[in-house]
């Protein structure tokens, strides 16, 4: 049986499918949400859950929580006397849940659909990946929180074309997705979010409106536990406001009780800043999928943060709609996780889906940019796949040799955003030999082939000797052999075809050049500035954006011949 985990920065849980659907599983207190904290006492003996968060508030320094915002990183947390990484810590609350679910079912389970925050890296993918191997399981699939969410809401049973936009604020990440459905399809258009902003920032509000009445309590110099008292205490202020418009803060701490009252409206006002920060991957999800909020036909709720009247105000007016909340938020990442597992196992109850997913990160190269003549600026970023590429999908980048008699050009294989190849992370190297010749007269052709398996294949051709180099860089989630490897991207070279080649795009291209020989003056002019931007479009490889030029541009020729 494959189980579906949301392995969550605040909360995780574990599902499974049965012929009613995706169930919950209780953990050994019973209950459908563990905590992701971990605690070790003297003896070197761990605990996660329910457990971890009292001892945690008992012996200071014993344990860790919030660690997932730290995935892929080599920070240590010290529990006492040992030190661990988020990618340790979190095979602990894997395994705990692992154990949760074998109690539950009464069979060894195996395999897992593990739940990662759309925007993380593959640095990030692939320590989810090993904590789940520490903790005794087989990774299935790595797959996106909102992907997972959106299966959980059957988005992908809807017999209408139609656009979500799934909005994912957990303890310590947001995400934003949108996808779009149509026939047996579920692809993912953009994403985009924020690692380091979730539920715990709204509590940290409250706490510092706690710090600013009572000063004497200056976070920097009290000790941890009565930080983590006041922290708890914030929490469940931030809570009471499900139900009311004030909540009430109290703090016992020595022999003093220290209250603090919050009126609603006052807390918002705080938390502007914070919904701010919101903003702005929701902007760059739509400008990076070419939509308007307009377009936006359903928004989905996910993370147990959503259940804030602040937040659920705050998107109801964004999107100027009532957004969807039939699932609990907490649980609907675990459900779709465990759905896909189903759907992996081929269950015959399984509606077949074809889902598709994006790069959620730029991947590119290191270059040399000639900015002016004789002016020349090292360690450049170029994008040659960029993010919210919906995969699979093959980019071709064109570089020239910098320096008179070069022999050798190396290709940096980077992933990121920055304009600065060092701010980058770096995937590996390729190196050629190029005939020695003046700068810029040698090139080679550099093809980036991305897979939905986190598969990159990276070939880089000379072009006057056709001589070539490949390599391979795997992802988190693939669990593939070479031969299985060489085989998918075999299939997959029919997307090294450049837009401009294929038939439809080269049949409108050859059409538009005829009508230009046989036209004089202005129409000319319209005709170049028209077949200019057909060819923009071609070259950005987008299937959207190639779609609407290729019928803009078939309509305009139509126009322009009956003429």
């Amino acid at each position: 049986m494959i189980v579906g985990i949301d392995l969550g920065t605040t909360n995780s849980l574990v599902a499974y499918y049965t012929e009613d659907g995706p169930q919950i599983i209780p953990n050994r207190l019973g209950r459908r949400l563990t905590p992701s904290v971990v605690s070790m006492d003297e003896d070197e003996q761990i605990y996660v859950g329910d457990l971890a968060v009292e001892r945690n508030l008992l012996y200071p320094g014993s344990g860790a929580s919030v660690f997932k915002r730290d995935m892929g990183s080599q920070k240590k947390f010290q529990l006492l006397h040992k030190t661990f990484t988020a990618e340790e810590l979190s095979s602990f609350v894997l395994r705990a849940l692992k154990e949760d679910a074998e109690h539950y079912l009464g069979e060894e389970v195996t395999e897992a659909v593990i739940s990662v925050p759309a925007y993380f890296n593959d640095a990030r993918r692939r320590a989810t990946k090993r904590a789940g191997e520490l903790a005794g399981l087989k990774v299935e699939r790595i797959i996106s929180e909102p992907t997972a969410a959106a299966i959980a809401y059957g988005l992908y049973q809807n017999k209408e074309h139609s656009r979500f936009l799934v909005f994912d604020l957990g303890g310590g990440t947001f995400d934003v997705s949108i996808l779009e459905h149509f026939d047996t399809i579920l692809e993912v258009r953009a994403v985009a979010g924020d690692n380091f902003l979730g539920g715990e920032d709204f509590t940290a509000v409250i706490e510092d409106m706690f710090f600013e009445k009572y000063p004497q309590f200056n976070p920097v110099i009290i000790n941890e536990k009565t930080m983590r008292h006041i922290h708890k205490q914030a929490e469940l202020c931030k809570m009471g406001f499900a139900d009311n418009k004030k909540s009430i803060m109290t703090c016992k701490i020595g022999e003093e009780v220290f209250s603090l009252t919050v009126e609603l409206s006052q807390y918002e006002a705080a938390c502007e800043d914070l919904l701010d920060k919101i903003r702005q991957p929701v902007k760059r999800s739509l400008s990076d999928a070419h939509i308007r909020l307009s377009d936006i036909d359903k928004v989905v709720l996910v993370g147990g943060a959503t259940k804030s009247p602040v937040i659920r105000r705050f998107v109801s007016k964004l999107f100027r709609a009532l957004p969807d909340t039939n699932i609990n938020p907490d649980e609907a990442v675990a459900m779709g996780a465990a759905i896909q597992g189903a759907m992996k196992e081929r269950k015959d109850s399984i509606k077949e889906i074809i889902l598709t997913d994006v790069c959620p990160f730029t991947l590119g190269t290191e270059v040399v940019k000639e900015w002016e003549q004789g002016y020349f600026e090292n360690g450049v970023f170029c994008p040659i796949i960029e993010r919210n590429t919906v995969i699979p999908a093959s980019r071709t980048e064109r570089l020239y040799t910098v320096h008179d008699n070069q022999t050798k050009i190396r290709v940096n294989v980077l992933q990121g955003e920055s304009r600065f190849a060092a701010n980058n992370l770096p995937l590996g190297e390729l190196m050629i030999e190029v005939p020695a010749a003046k700068a810029g007269e040698e090139a080679v052709d550099v093809t980036y082939t991305y897979d939905i398996n986190s598969i990159l294949e990276v070939e880089v051709k000379v072009v006057s000797t056709q001589k070539k180099e490949k390599q391979i860089f795997c992802g988190s989630n693939v669990d593939m052999t070479e031969e299985e490897i060489k085989e998918r991207f075999d299939t997959l070279s029919y997307l090294k075809i450049h837009p401009r080649d294929r038939e439809e795009n080269k049949y409108l291209l050859l059409r538009g050049e005829r009508i230009y020989e046989e036209s004089l003056g202005e129409k000319r002019q319209y005709l170049q500035t028209a077949l200019h931007k057909y060819e923009k479009a071609l070259d950005t490889y987008d299937p959207g954006v190639i779609e609407e030029a290729k019928k803009e541009f078939k309509d305009f020729l139509e126009e322009l011949e009956d003429f």
